[in-house]
């Protein structure tokens, strides 16, 4: 794991579960950060998760869908029994996670917010989500975002 000592991955080994890293050169965001990820590593896009900050009734939420599809802003807000959910601000999303864009991880975030995960997430023994910093993948149970994060899984996702 050579320095790859992000907060999610020190996050990931204080709590004592499972996971693997994988580091991966990045070329660009012509594909996106996702789905370059996916073909860097030779997974399927449906695996490989991203994490995207938004706002509920005005309150933070991270929500975590497939780099294969995007996230549906209404789907979102009936997870979290709100109303309205949009797109949190990108350099607020910045500030919020400790993370810049294309590296937000779930984990190890600055500030907690309730997470949201893709339904689809339970269809995989593990699914693969940002390390906390571009290139950098951590490879995890889907378990492990519901019971660490305390996750709802729900059908987020639009493909």
């Amino acid at each position: 794991m050579a320095g790859a000592g992000t907060p999610a991955t020190v996050a990931l080994t204080r709590a004592g579960v499972a996971f693997a890293v994988h580091e991966y050169a990045v070329h660009g965001t012509e594909e996106g950060y996702g789905r370059g990820a996916a073909h860097a590593l030779g997974v399927e896009g449906s695996r490989v998760f991203k994490t995207l900050m938004a706002v509920v009734d005005g309150g933070p939420v991270v929500a975590v869908v497939p780099v294969t599809g995007s996230l549906d802003l209404k789907a979102l807000a009936a997870a979290r029994k709100g109303k309205r959910a949009e797109m949190m601000d990108p350099a607020a999303a910045q500030r919020r996670t400790g993370y810049v864009l294309g590296g937000i991880s779930p984990f190890g975030q600055k500030q907690s917010s309730p997470t949201v995960l893709d339904a689809s997430a339970s269809g995989f023994a593990t699914i693969y989500v940002s390390g906390g910093r571009r290139g950098l993948e951590v490879e995890v149970a889907p378990a492990v975002l519901t019971d660490l994060l305390g996750a709802t899984l729900a059908p987020i996702a639009r493909t």
